[in-house]
């Protein structure tokens, strides 16, 4: 395993962590005694094989249902100085209510400490305020630091760039955890706004988020080649020394082996990854022309000034992602959360687009006069039955 240090907490972090969200039983909490003991037998097969790997970084919520129970069977069993244990509570208005969230999480895992704590999903500035203003939820977590119950603070976001570099430029959080890898690198600013603040980065769901690749379209294995698009993606991303570690949200020990495959290229990443790269944007281009893959972005709207809150952005971008790489699977199901899932993905699809006027909202777009098309052809190519966030099933 290699590691890199964890910014100003010191920490020499594994450059993958083990992600608690989905080899667990169930989403929601449930007694002990309805785990199935095959379940619980899988999950500590899972982290006896990362910590045999080298990942000693376990990483889970409180919002991940019987994740931190179950954890709290096997993390007692070894050696607590041998471990990086982090979880997640979100931010509320109520900060006793943050604090209580988080004794339970200490008591689910059965530690006496977590290393780090992340205020789970600051995707707005509503759950910013919650977290920052006196009294706060990060006056808390500063409470449980000076307790010993907490080494450090971070936070984990799904949120726009802009809300997320006004969380780091508070200074007053250790590491971030944020989405970014090849298909989305919208957040890059927020990691560079990080590392001036020497704070850690760590990449959220880097496998699923990032085009679930552990089941890739043959067009998407093609341009990859000769790696995986799996270890292509990861490479990518620890290609960037300002990334720290990659989620592998293992659901079972296997799922550790395809990523492994990285470790022995990243020294060759400069010479591996330019054709492949090149690759997928030549295939872009030809797909999607050369004037729309350079400026498709340029002059949108936000959710909030476009009629209906359509997520112009995320549609057009899935579009060009089923489009140009066959990566249909992961834009419907992506697509088909829109207007369920909150402040977690926001916004609406697009249906009904002939009751929406779009002439104001895109005046400053140089695509003004094909995005609504291409919305309703997105809309027809990825709409199908709506999709709950994991935590909701």
């Amino acid at each position: 395993m290699l590691y890199r240090r964890f910014g100003r907490t010191e920490i020499q972090m594994p450059v993958f962590s083990c992600g608690g969200m989905r080899y667990q039983f169930k989403w929601q909490d449930v007694p002990q005694s309805d785990i199935p003991a095959d379940n619980q037998a899988n999950l500590e097969a899972t982290i006896r094989r990362a910590l045999e790997v080298g990942i000693n970084h376990i990483e889970t919520a409180r919002g991940y249902g019987s994740s931190e129970m179950q954890l709290g069977r096997i993390l007692p069993k070894f050696k607590r100085e041998q471990l990086i244990v982090q979880t997640k509570v979100s931010p509320v208005a109520d900060a006793k209510q943050f604090r209580q969230t988080f004794e339970q999480s200490l008591r689910n895992l059965q530690l006496d400490y977590v290393d780090l704590l992340g205020l789970h999903g600051i995707n707005n500035a509503e759950f910013l305020d919650y977290s920052v203003r006196p009294g706060g939820c990060l006056d808390v977590a500063r409470q449980l630091q000076a307790e010993g119950k907490v080494k450090f603070i971070g936070f984990s976001t799904h949120g726009p760039t802009n809300v997320i570099i006004q969380a780091i430029n508070t200074n007053q959080f250790d590491y971030m955890n944020l989405h970014w890898y090849y298909i989305n690198q919208w957040n890059w600013a927020a990691i560079v706004a990080a590392n001036q603040h020497d704070m850690g980065v760590f990449i959220i769901s880097p496998s699923d988020k990032g085009g679930l690749l552990y089941k890739p379209p043959q067009k998407l294995v093609n341009l990859c080649a000769p790696l995986s698009p799996m270890v292509f993606n990861d490479l990518f991303c620890l290609s960037h020394s300002q990334v720290h570690t990659l989620s592998i949200g293992a659901a079972k020990p296997a799922d550790f082996d395809e990523h492994l495959k990285t470790l022995e290229l990243l020294d060759e990443a400069s010479e591996i990854l330019p054709p492949i790269l090149a690759r997928l944007e030549a295939e872009a281009i030809a797909t999607l022309g050369e004037d729309w893959v350079k400026s498709w972005q340029t002059g949108l709207p936000t959710i909030e000034e476009t009629p209906n809150q359509v997520n112009i952005k995320v549609i057009l971008w899935l579009w060009n992602l089923a489009t140009a790489y066959d990566l249909v699977e992961y834009a419907k199901m992506r697509y088909n959360l829109l207007g369920n899932a909150n402040h977690w993905f926001p916004g609406n699809k697009a249906g009904k687009l002939n009751e929406l006027d779009f002439s104001q909202c895109l005046a400053q777009s140089l695509h003004a006069g094909t995005i609504p098309q291409i919305l309703a052809q997105a809309h027809q190519m990825l709409a199908g039955e709506e999709v709950k966030r994991l935590s909701q099933q």
